[in-house]
């Protein structure tokens, strides 16, 4: 059946020599994967290698026969040229682990425009504003409501949250556990929206120990979910130029 729809890709992998496996949210069929075969020698086609960089937005003519195969990819182009996104170091970094961390997260195959939405505002909102150091945190935590295991809220003034249970709790136990500064900004990030993560002001400490326990939390809650390799250039590009 032959498809337009809105896409956010993911990932591209070289496939021998001249093609690319591409991975993209789309925003007709969820997770959809692409053989495009000698887009990376071709000059005159209608695939440019270039709109394959990771969280480009892409308006696609694809053929989804929905068999689980790689599917058919006829056309694209871009619908909102990124300002910033590649450009910038930190931006850059962040983009590389965020597109790693969809790919370790999201498998469905199936229709979710809440979540395609959410997607292409956040990733749009990335691109157009200047302090975006806690953006990775922020949407981390947010993108877990459609995952299935947004923090339980509910006893929110305990002084602790257990990573496993996802819920706060007032003593501590053999569980891995948010504390101290930590869960301060664990708590603040939770109360607000992308508009006022520039408010939240941590230290490069802070910021890096809540990721590393935000990955912890994403390793217990979902199957199979591997630490992105980019983790390690992130966290060089911030200690240097965040």
């Amino acid at each position: 059946m032959q498809v337009t729809t809105k896409a956010i890709v993911f990932s591209a992998i070289k496939y021998g020599d001249t093609s690319l496996i591409v991975k993209a949210f789309t925003a007709s069929d969820g997770i959809k994967s692409y053989l495009l075969r000698g887009v990376l020698t071709s000059k005159k086609g209608k695939l440019k290698t270039a709109y394959f960089q990771p969280l480009t937005q892409l308006e696609i003519v694809a053929i989804h026969r929905n068999k689980g195969t790689l599917e058919t990819l006829r056309e694209a182009k871009v619908y909102y040229h990124y300002q910033s996104l590649y450009a910038d170091m930190a931006k850059n970094a962040m983009t590389l682990f965020l597109a790693e961390l969809l790919v370790n997260s999201i498998r469905e195959e199936e229709q979710n425009e809440e979540l395609f939405e959410f997607l292409e505002a956040s990733f749009q909102w990335l691109d157009m504003h200047k302090d975006v150091a806690n953006f990775h945190l922020f949407f981390m935590l947010s993108i877990t409501k459609f995952l299935g295991f947004y923090p339980d809220v509910y006893q929110i003034d305990k002084p602790y949250f257990d990573l496993l249970e996802g819920e706060f709790v007032s003593v501590e136990s053999l569980n891995p556990m948010l504390r101290g500064e930590n869960i301060y900004y664990f708590k603040t990030l939770l109360g607000i929206n992308f508009d006022d993560i520039h408010n939240v002001k941590m230290k490069k400490t802070n910021r890096q120990e809540l990721l590393k326990s935000l990955i912890l939390y994403f390793e217990l809650h979902l199957q199979g979910f591997r630490k992105p390799k980019s983790l390690a250039v992130l966290n060089e590009v911030f200690n240097t130029y965040v």
